[in-house]
């Protein structure tokens, strides 16, 4: 390890700026100049010593992002039971094809700034994808096992005046995942210098048991090292005004403090307003420590006999969604401007709630639910001690489970927009009386921790629930699809009320369309023959949003049970964004790679989907789309139904100005019939399509026209931000359309397109949404798909001005974007 020191000194790897607060906390973020390794490839010597072939890198870092897909990567032979599949299937990309499998060792020299005799310095991960060994100066200081989890090592007695070495080993197996987990430091690395008489490590939890619009209570309670010691507390608004303060009597261990707001700011979906509690530790007249921590005043509340959940005594319902944990083209690493871009999207369409899943979100995206508001159901595991992966968490499950919980819930239980705890994701335990004890145990961890938030388990396995007591035993009973058995779990479970956990798994792919249009319930037992025999080659979901899996449903089975049961407390959907991995219904044939569950694609684009349910969740703003696209050059004279998601109740239907009736939402028909408006028997001719909507007198309100596209004749550039931060990592998500002379779409464009960007900016990404692509994120070339794609573009650490310019098949465009 001294050969190693010596090595990287001459690099010059030195960590970088330091932020100092009051009584001499120091918070170091380590994200640049770390030097990474993938082993497997360059068969670097376990401990690390090999220095040949290390790449500088930047945390969040993703190693396997960058591919290339392969199809023999963590290839999967078995039975998913969950999937009610009956036998043993060779499965491809369910991992997302990407090189996740292996080891790798990260490391990288640091200095801690103006370091004193008698202070504790913390090492602190967000997380590490996985298995992760830490090293300080050669020698082992811990090691954690979850790969989502965050977790920390005091490594005070292991440092040395001057420079010092910290190394990483991270490990992914194969069969150790259901999608694609990531790889590497993939969340942010810090360091935190303080007195040994300071505040423990995640050790504040501040609670409103009292609110309401003339006053809030508001409890904290802080963790301390030291003895005879005091806190300071002072409450700011978000405008920096002092509305409460106090100082509590000296004590040691937990000192509990309770302050009074005066017509507080109440935190909610429409007004996320927040607060700022200053807290500092004395001892004597010696400032010790201090912190500041970001809450918000709200009271949440679960009562069947008041009508389910409660926000500030308002009955609401989650309009929620399930987001796995990678960001599409980035891959597994954070980064807090794709989060926004995902949250404003779903935002926008009425969304107010998110499902982690399945596993801990990091903390940037709950500090952006505090700040945007939205509701945040935190989940910990999908796996318990009976096994769903041969090497998943069921290998840790009995010696960490209840460390994960503890860190889960100590690292983010001061964010005011989590709601409610999940233990676990469609665990196999739930069949069996050990089961029930386990579900008991966690739920037990977390009222421990936490007694102010109910816990939930989304489980799958209705009927063995009810049978074995498993779903009486939680918090909220929560239902993994299954709605055909919603009403007898009702009635066979005491608490009131059930939870949408998992809804839908409709299947889609933005601007694709199968005709005939109908239903299609995947078998997951069909053959490959069977299965190419109804969705042909192609292996793309209809965007007429009625092909859904075996064990799963359609949009309106959920809808339906939202509005007519005032027991279903609401729904999170599967999944709110395409992610990588879980190709299903294609998970047999490559090179399906992606998932078709998401609400958008897998580049962030609103696939038709996205408009029904704003037109039920977006009760503020007007929805009137209309699918399919309308080029369709052999098909004239054929059946071509035309769908449209409104928030009106009614509208008139026109094909190049001839009437094609008025339909109206109706209860008497299909589900669908109630959400959406259908003319199913309109056909082909190219031109114009114009849906006209009236309001509740029958008036018309609102009118929209889709039309046939001409050649391609240039590039239209939209950016979601024309200004960006010049600190190195914002980020500007830039759609390309293939446009003709008019700006119509052309939809059924797919051209090659290369991308550069100059200036004060950085290409980052390319992603077209197709599941079946083999592109790289990451060159700077890709096919449109179905007539879009989505670059990302980087800034510099520089303010200025920057350009992409795309080209292909003849064709250009460019934009200007701006960093300051």
């Amino acid at each position: 390890m001294k050969q190693i020191l010596i090595q990287l000194i001459l690099l010059g790897l030195i960590a970088g700026s330091c932020a100092e607060q009051a009584g001499g906390r120091r918070v170091e973020t380590l994200d640049s100049n770390w030097q990474f390794i993938n082993e497997d490839i360059h068969g670097a010597e376990r401990t690390g010593c090999n220095t040949d072939n290390w790449e500088t890198v930047s945390v969040p870092h993703d190693w396997a992002i960058k591919g290339p897909f392969d199809e023999e990567i963590d290839k999967q032979s078995g039975i998913i039971k969950q999937n009610n599949e009956k036998i043993a299937t060779e499965k491809t990309g369910r991992t997302g094809a990407l090189p996740h499998v292996g080891i790798a060792w990260y490391r990288k020299v640091f200095a801690v700034p103006d370091y004193k005799s008698g202070e504790k310095v913390l090492l602190t991960f967000d997380g590490a994808m996985s298995q992760p060994q830490v090293f300080i100066n050669g020698t082992k200081v811990g090691e954690w096992k979850n790969g989502y989890n965050y977790f920390y090592f005091d490594i005070s007695q292991y440092l040395k005046k001057g420079e010092n070495l910290l190394a990483v080993r991270l490990e992914n197996l194969p069969y150790s995942s259901r999608w694609y987990p990531g790889a590497g430091l993939y969340r942010k690395v810090q360091l935190i210098v303080k007195d040994e008489v300071s505040f423990k490590h995640w050790g504040h939890f501040i609670t409103t048991p009292q609110v309401s619009e003339k006053s809030a209570a508001v409890n904290i309670k802080s963790k301390v090292s030291g003895r005879d010691v005091y806190v300071k507390a002072i409450i700011k608004d978000a405008a920096g005004n002092v509305v409460a303060s106090h100082q509590s009597e000296a004590g040691g261990g937990e000192i509990e403090q309770v302050l009074t707001v005066e017509n507080p700011s109440i935190w909610d979906v429409d007004s996320p307003d927040l607060y700022f509690a200053e807290l500092s530790l004395y001892k004597g007249d010696a400032l010790k420590d201090q912190e500041t921590i970001r809450f918000g005043i709200r009271k949440i509340e679960y009562n069947a006999d008041k009508g389910g959940f409660l926000l500030n005594d308002k009955v609401t319902k989650f309009k929620g969604v399930c987001l796995h944990h990678d960001l599409g083209p980035l891959g597994a690493a954070i980064n807090k401007a794709a989060l926004k871009r995902q949250l404003t999207i779903l935002k926008d369409m009425g969304c107010n709630a998110i499902r982690s899943s399945h596993n801990m979100p990091s903390l940037e995206q709950l500090e952006l639910c505090d700040e945007m508001g939205f509701l945040f159901l935190a989940e910990s595991f999908d796996e318990w001690k009976k096994p769903k992966m041969k090497n998943g968490y069921n290998l840790y499950f009995d010696e960490w489970a209840e460390k994960d919980v503890v860190n889960l819930v100590h690292a983010t239980r001061n964010h005011p927009c989590i709601v409610m705890w999940s233990s676990g994701n469609e665990v196999p335990d739930q069949h069996g009386a050990a089961g029930v004890k386990r579900a008991k145990w966690l739920q037990d961890i977390f009222h421990r921790e936490d007694p102010t938030r109910p816990v939930t388990v989304g489980m799958d396995q209705v009927e063995a629930t009810m049978k074995s007591g498993f779903g009486a035993v939680m918090d909220i009973p929560g239902l993994n699809y299954r709605v055909h058995l919603y009403n007898d779990a009702y009635e066979k479970f005491p608490q009131g009320m059930l939870l949408g956990s998992e809804t839908a798994s409709t299947v889609s792919t933005r601007g694709f369309y199968r005709f005939p249009v109908e239903q299609i319930k995947d078998d997951y037992n069909a053959s490959k023959a069977q299965k190419e025999a109804i969705y042909g080659d192609t292996y793309q979901c209809s965007s007429y949003d009625l092909e859904y899996c075996g064990w799963s449903n359609l949009p309106e089975d959920d809808f339906v049970l939202q509005e007519d049961k005032p027991w279903v407390i609401g729904e999170f959907v599967w999944t709110g964004f395409d992610y990588l991995g879980e190709p299903t219904p294609f998970d047999q044939f490559w090179p399906s790679r992606s998932s078709y569950f998401g609400i958008c694609d897998l580049a962030g684009l609103p696939k038709d989907r996205y408009y029904l349910y704003r037109s039920r969740w977006n009760t503020k703003d007007e929805t009137l789309h209309i699918l399919p696209h309308w080029n369709w050059e052999g098909r004239e004279g054929e059946t071509t139904p035309v769908f449209v998601y409104t928030n009106y109740n009614s509208a008139e239907l026109f094909v190049n100005g001839v009437s094609q009736g008025v339909q109206t939402k109706t209860k008497d028909k299909s589900k669908q019939h109630r959400y959406r408006l259908m003319w199913n028997d309109v056909k082909y001719q190219a031109g114009t399509i114009k849906v006209v909507a009236f309001d509740k007198d029958g008036n018309a309100i609102a009118e929209k026209e889709v039309h046939t596209a001409g050649a391609p004749h240039h590039f239209e550039l939209s950016a979601n931000r024309k200004v960006i931060s010049a600190d190195g990592k914002d980020l500007s998500y830039v759609t390309v359309s293939v446009v003709d002379k008019d700006g119509n779409l052309c939809p059924n464009a797919n051209h090659q397109l290369s991308f550069e960007v100059t200036g004060a900016g950085l290409f980052k990404a390319v992603c077209n949404g197709d599941a079946t692509s083999l592109e790289m994120f990451h060159q700077p070339s890709m096919k449109t798909f179905n007539g879009q794609l989505v670059v990302t573009v980087q800034s510099k650490d520089q303010a200025g001005e920057m350009k992409l310019l795309v080209k292909g098949e003849g064709l250009k465009g460019e934009i200007l974007l701006q960093t300051k």
